[in-house]
């Protein structure tokens, strides 16, 4: 085990990391994250930051490792029937919870029966729908009891499939294919997650969680691979602003930022060099339009405010390179997609054109200059808001005003799901799995949790169910790049941007590497000095 440095051991004592004195020999990691999560029940989340947290507490069937590559989890091995609709998982025989007890297959088929009844409310549910009976069973049409999931013996589980899923493994990668306790859940019900309640399987257990400050966790001794995490306690500590987490980096009061302020890159590279890191991932950010409303109900108002939008100088002057304009909801690099993916028509018009073009537009539409305004709300971060904040300069540059509306993270992104009041916000998705289909479910009618604008199209719908029985992977990318195109012709989100992943990482931080997932497991890490 490597030692921790004297600064470590000193600050996990003087800020009461553990609620205790830490030991001489503790290794004490201090790790920025983007916010305080909304819950820390795997079925109540939906953010980067709380997929941190939870790939630390728990471990699923399967797992990515440091490079974003899927590796044995939970489950030793798996078999997958020819026609790929049923899957048999033999559990591993020395998975333990953190409390001693053993990890089965029991555990599994619980939580995924939790996930789809209805009475849990999970936003995420509609992830694991390719389960046979999931998506039935989630609408109230089934008992849980009929989900395609069952435990053969307390060491080999099941899962039976609607159809074939290519990308079904990986999907498990997810906090929806996370197992629970069951005994802990029923016994403390929805207070589970509280410290001294919560019982998990990961490298790590919860011991305290003191919001806006820090989460502390220390390493599960009953963990399969506990001999092998260096770490012996991570505290995560939210920084909504950037730029703090940046100051605390740079006072040695945290080896790591999940996000930077993209204003701050250049400099922070002169001066941190390769502590700074910047690479692809598997993201877009968009703006959703509540097309719900009578102002934006016609896609010509839609299409005539993404026209506007100059995504090359947010990309370049805003994000300061960090970020790639973006004319598609379905980033590039995607797996499972056609060769030339679908983009806006426009992309490669001459944004003075394109604003020519919005005028004639919106005129076509009935909306008279100065007319329309629209509220840009967005999630609390400095990035967040220069964007939201030269965005409404450039709907000014068609005749549109706006007001800009901030929120606190920890809320925000309830507040969308739970279809909450906006005319356009700011939202981001990250791939959860690389297929296109995790970009374009988004805006099917019925997923309510994440289709913030409330766009329902039948075609759009009847094409995504069609790539859904579709085996041949070639025509089931056409259908889903047509419900793209679809989708992108009545505009009832904008994408403007493809994400990177920033951070930044001390050099006394060792095994982290950059993937496209931007997944970084506390336990592959270690800490040196």
């Amino acid at each position: 085990m490597l030692k921790a440095s004297a600064f470590s051991i000193a600050l996990a004592t003087a800020l009461g990391a553990t609620g205790a004195p830490a030991f001489a020999q503790e290794v004490v990691y201090n790790r920025g994250n983007d916010t305080d999560p909304s819950s820390l029940d795997q079925h109540k989340t939906s953010t980067v930051a709380e997929a941190h947290l939870l790939r630390d507490l728990y471990e699923g069937l399967v797992v990515y490792n440091t490079e974003a590559e899927v590796i044995p989890g939970v489950a030793e091995s798996w078999e997958v029937s020819e026609d790929g609709t049923v899957y048999t998982f033999t559990l591993r025989e020395d998975a333990r919870w953190s409390n001693g007890d053993p990890v089965t297959a029991s555990d599994f088929v619980f939580a995924f029966r939790r996930i789809q009844d209805p009475a849990t409310a999970a936003g995420y549910a509609n992830i694991l729908h390719p389960i046979k009976n999931a998506a039935a069973i989630n609408a109230g049409e089934m008992p849980k009891e009929e989900l395609g999931a069952r435990a053969i013996d307390e060491r080999t589980l099941e899962i039976t499939l609607e159809n074939a899923t290519p990308f079904f493994i990986e999907l498990l990668t997810h906090q929806t294919g996370l197992p629970l306790h069951q005994a802990s859940v029923e016994e403390h019900g929805d207070a589970f997650t509280r410290p001294g309640n919560l019982v998990s399987n990961g490298a790590y257990m919860l011991e305290s969680f003191t919001p806006n400050d820090r989460i502390v966790m220390r390493k599960n001794p009953n963990f399969h691979d506990a001999e092998n995490v260096s770490i012996d306690v991570v505290n995560y500590i939210p920084f909504e602003e950037r730029a703090t987490c940046v100051r605390r980096f740079e006072a040695g009061e945290v080896q790591s930022c999940s996000d930077l302020p993209s204003e701050q890159i250049a400099d922070l590279r002169e001066r941190l060099g390769d502590q700074v890191r910047v690479a692809p991932y598997l993201g877009t950010y968009y703006l959703p339009i509540k097309v719900t409303k009578e102002k934006f109900a016609d896609p010509r108002v839609r299409e005539a405010m993404s026209m506007a939008i100059d995504r090359d100088f947010l990309a370049e002057e805003v994000w300061q390179g960090t970020m790639v304009p973006a004319y598609s909801l379905v980033p590039p690099g995607t797996n499972n997609y056609v060769a030339e993916a679908p983009q806006l028509e426009y992309a490669d018009v001459d944004i003075l054109d394109r604003e020519d073009r919005a005028i004639a537009l919106l005129e076509e539409a009935g909306v008279a200059p100065g007319e329309l305004t629209v509220e840009l709300r967005y999630n609390t971060s400095e990035n967040n808001k220069n964007t939201m904040t030269a965005v409404g300069e450039m709907l000014r540059n068609i005749g549109i005003e706006s007001t800009l509306t901030e929120m606190e993270g920890a809320t925000y992104f309830n507040y969308l799901k739970e279809d909450g009041d906006f005319d356009m916000a700011r939202a981001g998705w990250i791939g959860d799995y690389n297929d296109p289909q995790n970009f374009l479910f988004l805006y099917e009618s019925d997923n309510l949790g994440f289709n913030y604008p409330r766009w329902s199209n039948e075609e759009y719908d009847r094409l995504m169910q069609q790539a859904e029985t579709e085996t041949d992977i070639e025509a089931r990318a056409e259908i889903l790049a047509e419900a793209e195109r679809l989708f992108l012709s009545q505009v009832p989100a904008i994408p403007i941007l493809f994400y990177t992943s920033k951070a930044l990482v001390s050099p006394d931080l060792e095994g982290w590497e950059d993937n496209i997932m931007n997944v970084h497991g506390t336990r592959f890490l270690s800490l040196s000095n």
